[in-house]
């Protein structure tokens, strides 16, 4: 019954030394494809660069994450594993500003097609008047409650992450944003992979319409609220806040685990009360004491809104859509959506 049996075991081998000279022969002839076997070896440095290449790039990719679900990837320290992965790639999708580790092994790995996401967009400083975190445009705000538009909420966001540019890397949080990147990894993956370019072109329209549709949800679900104003201990949501007119009040700015000052604190108390919160957001991948605290000396609920930077078993939501429509109905309850 076996018919393996009746083939020498010298041509068996013989042939497989072949195959593997066919493979090695085919994938040094598809290097500018990046050919690892047959997918394209891809890094991506976070969660949301993880879930891009993966949506775009379909069957034809083999995608590696550097940021383990559940590690907050500001902390993130590289293997010496993982940086010979990263230099090993055909492609490399990062988001310089958002964890320096992988920035340098980036520009230290040689690597032909790495893509920073910040160049895809347009990235904005969500104010920079107090290095770290920037608490200096409360007191003008008030004005712009009134007016509720867009521009006027992009100040005072407890926001400045790229300490030496200043910019915010959360661009992902705001999906129209997100949808320029999705294109332009698209165009990049068609270029690093010409032979797959036109499932990488569908994969792209199919994701940017997705991302359309989300925006329309939350142009739609946040445009009659009772207060415009969110509080929350990352202050991630700089880009969202702009794009459907909302105010973010950051607690202490961009480290999610800083405590508040005292000062901070009474502020807050402050600000909640004349604009109208109701709502300490605190993050899935963060302690929440410090939203807890906050809530019981101003009287104010908790309630999850996720950054996105992860996905664990504690996410609401599967993958970026669905945590992002957890978020959209968390912030419609908290807004007092009508």
């Amino acid at each position: 019954m076996n018919v393996r049996r009746l083939i020498p075991t010298t041509a068996v081998a013989g042939a497989v030394v072949l195959g593997l000279t066919a493979l090695s022969a085919c994938s040094t002839s598809d290097a500018a494809d990046g050919g690892s076997g047959d997918k394209l070896k891809v890094t991506a440095s976070f969660y949301p660069m993880q879930f891009l290449t993966e949506r775009i790039g379909g069957d034809h990719v083999a995608v590696t994450g550097l940021t383990k679900p559940g590690v907050e990837p500001h902390d993130l320290e590289l293997t010496p594993r993982q940086i010979g992965s990263i230099s090993e790639s055909d492609y490399v999708l990062y988001l310089k500003g958002i964890q320096p580790a992988v920035d340098d092994a980036v520009e230290q790995s040689g690597v032909k097609n790495t893509v920073d996401a910040a160049t895809l967009t347009t990235l904005e400083n969500h104010g920079s008047e107090v290095s770290g975190h920037d608490h200096g445009h409360e007191g003008e705000e008030e004005h712009g409650h009134e007016e509720e538009a867009p521009e006027e909420h992009s100040e005072g966001d407890g926001h400045n992450h790229g300490e030496e540019g200043g910019a915010d890397p959360h661009i992902w949080l705001d999906p129209v944003k997100y949808a320029e990147v999705a294109k332009g990894v698209g165009k990049s993956l068609e270029k690093a992979d010409p032979d797959h370019a036109a499932d990488y072109k569908k994969n792209t329209d199919a994701l940017v319409a997705e991302l359309g549709e989300l925006n329309t949800a939350y142009e739609t679900g946040l445009k009659n609220t009772s207060t415009k104003t969110f509080i929350t201990t990352h202050s991630a949501f700089g880009y969202l806040a702009e794009r459907y007119g909302l105010t973010q009040q950051g607690i202490a700015g961009i480290d999610p685990e800083a405590e508040p000052s005292p000062a901070r604190i009474q502020e807050i108390h402050t600000i909640a009360e004349r604009d109208k919160a109701t709502t300490v957001f605190f993050e899935t991948l963060a302690s929440d004491r410090t939203a807890k605290t906050l809530a019981k000396d101003t009287g104010l609920k908790t309630g999850v809104l996720d950054p996105l930077e992860g996905i664990t078993d504690k996410s609401r939501g599967a993958d970026y859509i669905e945590v992002m429509e957890s978020n959209l109905a968390a912030l419609r309850k908290a807004l007092g959506a009508k």
